[in-house]
This record gives C-alpha cells, structure tokens and sequence, in this order.
C-alpha cells in the first residue's frame, strides 16, 4: 500500500495566536493541492513558546483547534494531524496533538510527555501520560513530539504496538541540527518503520532560530525527501508501507529482542 504525507515547515509568529490560526488554514489548503493522503503541521504552531503567558494564550480545550482542523479536513476530504497545540485544560496547559480523519471527526490526541527543560517548557506545562497509536485508512500511525524524540523507550513502545509511520512534530532550533537528522534516523532503523519528522522554522524574539529540515526517513534509514531550504515550504512524500513488513522480515529484531533481561533493569 502507498500513502502520500505532505509537510507543512511554518514560520510560527511566538505569541501570536490570530496570526498562526490564519497562516496554518492557508498553508493547509496548499498542502491539499499537492493531494495527500495525510496532512502534518509542526510543534505548538499555534502560540509558539510563549510560555511566561502560555495560560493566555492557549486554546481553551483545544476548541478552535478542533473547530478548525476538523471544517478543513472534510472540507478538503483529507486526513490532518494537526501538529501540537497549546492547549488549557481548566487552569493546566499541555502541548497537545489532534488527529482527524477525512469526514473531520477527530480520531486521536496526544499530549508531549517528556517536557524540555531547557526551553523552561517543564515549568509551565503539564506533561501527557499517555501514548498514541491510531490508524488510519488501515495503517497504523504513532506519535511523538520534538524532545519525546530524545527517549528511544517510547518510539519502540509505539512500533511493539504495531506503529508503521511515526510521526514527529517538532520545535526543534539551532545549534542541534545533527541531532536531530541523527535521531530520525536511528528511530527509523531501529524501529523498522517509517518517520515523518515535520520542524518549524522562524526565529523568536529571543533570537532563537529554527531550521526546519522536515524530512521523512524509510525503515532502511533512506531520506525519501528533505527540505532544506530553512522557509516555509511543504514537503510531500510518497511512501509504499510495504517496505515495513520487508524490512522486519529481513532483519528480524523484534524476534530477536530479549525483554526478559532488559525489563526493570533500574541498576543500568
């Protein structure tokens, strides 16, 4: 089976919901054109790292998200995975990600669990507890956001759950552009599945900068396609999900894994 995935790498305004609300509705349906099957939007696209005001700023349980994702993707009879937002739950925020199906009925959310300290995110959001695996025109999705990307347990967690694309939106700046290429492809070869990584692009106020370089890996570690060209700019691949089963049948490490040695190892 084939599957096209069309990036969005947007230019995120920090603190300026209106403005991203509006800019993310036009680069959907620019992406539409492109005819996808699947629609990504990058990391907390709707306020930035705001986060001395984040409270303010975001989206009131993810209402005019969910209102607007959902109207766009039956309108344009495609699946969208809304990226992450800043989302209020009562008096906590979390960094949340939608998923809606063609009809626009929303099929899956999940909140960032590992939150990076280095951008304080720890200090005013909430973390998710849960994982996320959905399915999807009969593929089976799994996500994570940006520094979820750091903790290898929880990729292979999604792709022992039968996860074939990992789907990764991310914030992630300057000066760690190896990392990131790094990562994607070892969590696609250690995984045997495919990662669509979608980053934004952009500098903050603060002089924090964001390449971009969404990209999408094979389960063999090959980039099927890159952007680098650190603007906004979409990014459509097309990926044959046959490759999943070739690839876990010639090299066969979840046969061969030995969970009995490595479960509850807290001495390692």
């Amino acid at each position: 089976m084939r599957m096209k995935i069309s990036l969005i790498q947007m230019d995120v305004k920090r603190g300026v919901p209106d403005r991203n609300y509006e800019q993310a509705a036009i680069l959907v349906r620019e992406a539409a054109s492109h005819d996808p099957d699947v629609i990504l939007l990058p990391e907390m696209w709707n306020t930035g790292y705001e986060l001395e005001i984040i409270r303010d700023l975001a989206d009131p349980e993810g209402k005019r998200t969910e209102a607007l994702m959902s109207d766009l993707s039956s309108e344009l009879e495609v699946n969208i995975v809304a990226g992450s937002v800043a989302c209020r739950q009562g008096n906590e925020v979390f960094n949340t990600l939608m998923a809606f199906d063609r009809k626009g009925k929303k099929i899956a959310e999940y909140s960032k669990i590992h939150l990076f300290r280095l951008m304080q995110e720890d200090r005013y959001l909430r973390p998710g507890a849960l994982p996320c695996v959905f399915d999807l025109e009969g593929i089976r999705f799994g996500t994570i956001i940006c520094y979820d990307l750091r903790f290898p347990e929880l990729s292979r967690l999604l792709a022992l759950e039968g996860v074939e694309v990992l789907l990764v939106p991310a914030q992630w700046p300057y000066p760690r552009l190896a990392h990131w290429r790094t990562l994607l492809d070892a969590r696609a070869i250690e995984n045997q599945f495919f990662v669509a990584a979608c980053n934004r692009v952009g500098q903050d106020p603060d002089k924090t900068t964001f390449f971009g370089y969404s990209r999408v890996v094979d389960p063999w570690g090959n980039s099927l396609g890159e952007i680098t060209d650190e603007r906004e700019g979409i990014l459509t691949v097309e990926m044959d999900l046959g490759e999943v089963e070739k690839v876990r049948a010639t090299i066969p490490v979840f046969q061969d894994r030995k969970p009995s040695i490595y479960r509850d190892r807290q001495d390692l």
